[in-house]
């Protein structure tokens, strides 16, 4: 790798309104009780990490479309002008098709995808990413609109690009 060239890890995860519902701590012998909106609406989040800074670019949308996925590539370039980026994700339909190919084509070279095998999340550091998130906005939380949970989820990823060691930790790399 060149000084200029960085390095991606990338995947999408789905925010649901449904609160996740894990295991807290309540008064002895009294139930916690966790509100539900009754019906499940739900937006994804897709998103890529540089492993080395720790700087998150996450992008919030009502679907996970090939279009989404190529507005992702697109953020990514235009974030490193120079210099090449590698890529890693994994093989799911979305990555992949004319639309992807096109990207590739105008990039000129400077954009290397590199898919993991199918079927095989550990491989992946940015589902440590995903799952700390998880953990701290939506467990056992019901926010009064699919608005709010958007909200909260981009103050999180704004508020984890001022901690990159933070990330890194998470990611595994400590480096920084």
């Amino acid at each position: 790798m060149k000084a200029d060239d960085v390095f991606y890890y990338a995947d999408e995860f789905n925010l649901n309104w449904l609160p996740d519902l894990r295991a807290i701590w309540g008064p002895k012998g009294q139930q916690v009780m966790i509100p539900t909106p009754r019906q499940n609406r739900k937006w994804f989040g897709i998103g890529a990490v540089n492993y080395y800074t720790g700087e998150t670019v996450v992008l919030f949308r009502p679907h996970k479309r090939r279009q989404d996925i190529l507005q992702l590539l697109q953020d990514l370039l235009e974030k490193h002008p120079v210099g090449r980026i590698f890529l890693v994700w994994d093989n799911v339909s979305t990555h992949c098709g004319s639309l992807i190919d096109d990207c590739l084509a105008l990039a000129d070279g400077r954009l290397i995808l590199l898919y993991l095998p199918t079927y095989s999340p550990w491989l992946n550091p940015i589902e440590r990413l995903w799952r700390e998130f998880r953990r701290q906005v939506t467990h056992c939380e019901l926010f009064e609109s699919l608005h709010d949970l958007v909200e909260a989820a981009k103050a999180c990823f704004r508020r984890w690009n001022t901690m990159p060691l933070l990330v890194c930790s998470l990611l595994g790399h400590l480096s920084v």
